[in-house]
């Protein structure tokens, strides 16, 4: 934890993957105030008709998903702003309408993500954890 993962309503390559996950890790590190290292996104291209918004009285929209797994404890403001970045890299990355592009939070406390890299389970979150050497911080 933290893990996003990102439904596609398209076909894309491996190294354009690794680009959205790149881009997604910067900008989850800038807003969350963590260090990438304990970041993992998952990015599911699921292709044409993958992905469906419904609707009362339309067909469904092609849409795409993006869920977000984190430590409970961020501000409203600042899952927004995460929220929003994070729409806005796949709208400019894969030209989608930003209007079906939803975003949902679950949050956890620390003791939920167990990492062996950290001998054991994380730590609450306590504000900015970023650190100033270049050394990971947890997610």
């Amino acid at each position: 934890m933290p893990s996003i993962q990102i439904d596609l309503p398209l076909t894309t390559t491996a190294a354009t993957k690794q680009d959205l996950a790149q881009r997604v890790g910067e900008i989850y590190a800038e807003i969350m105030q963590v260090g990438m290292d304990l970041l993992t996104v998952s990015v599911h291209d699921l292709g044409e008709g993958g992905v469906w918004r419904c609707h009362e009285n339309a067909p469904p929209t092609p849409s795409a998903l993006i869920m977000c797994d984190i430590r409970s404890g961020r501000p409203v403001r600042t899952r927004a702003r995460l929220a929003r970045s994070l729409i806005d890299a796949c709208t400019e990355m894969f030209g989608l309408d930003a209007l079906w592009v939803k975003v949902e939070f679950t949050q956890h406390s620390g003791d939920e993500m167990y990492h062996p890299h950290l001998a054991g389970f994380n730590t609450d979150w306590t504000g900015d954890e970023r650190v100033t050497d270049g050394s990971a911080t947890t997610g």
